[in-house]
């Protein structure tokens, strides 16, 4: 069983995930407050994968608030569309996001230490990082709470430590 909770009351529902394949998207409606969310399902390889950090996305005009994991390797960063080969996708109408706009690369240094990468896809847009644009060759060290735009977007990254 699978629990999660509606991004604007924060009342909790639980379903069954093992129900649906992997990568599907399912529609909820929250039955307090009647909001309309989405949630899409992981591939089963990465449910054995621990979850390192996250980034907060923050809610605007374009969507809700939403959580997306981080885990060891490349996690792309982009547009959800049907097809996209973004692995951790927002669910957004905001069309100043790229499908693919930006990866965190986790990965842990030679002494062992937790190491989360920002760098731009490239995109269209551009990839800002504490309100700075990213060149294309830039790879930046992410810290706990600092802040990245895409498009209209603002997320925060919250690093698990370990």
């Amino acid at each position: 069983m699978k629990r999660l909770s509606c991004p604007r009351c924060g009342h909790y529902l639980t379903f069954n995930e093992k129900d649906y394949p992997p990568d599907r998207v399912l529609v909820f409606v929250c039955p307090v407050c009647q909001k309309q969310f989405k949630v899409k399902l992981g591939s089963p390889t990465e449910a054995q994968q621990p979850v390192l950090g996250k980034l907060v996305v923050l809610e605007n005009a374009f969507h809700e608030r939403q959580e997306l994991p981080l885990m060891m390797g490349e996690n792309v960063i982009g547009r959800y569309v049907k097809g996209t080969s973004a692995n951790r996708p927002i669910m957004t109408s905001d069309p100043s996001i790229d499908t693919t706009h930006c990866i965190v690369t986790v990965k842990r240094n030679k002494k062992g230490k937790l190491q989360f990468i920002l760098r731009d896809a490239p995109s269209l847009t551009g990839t800002f990082y504490q309100g700075d644009i990213l060149r294309d060759q830039d790879r930046i060290f992410l810290d706990n709470e600092a802040v990245i735009n895409i498009g209209g977007t603002t997320m925060i990254v919250n690093i698990i430590e370990h």
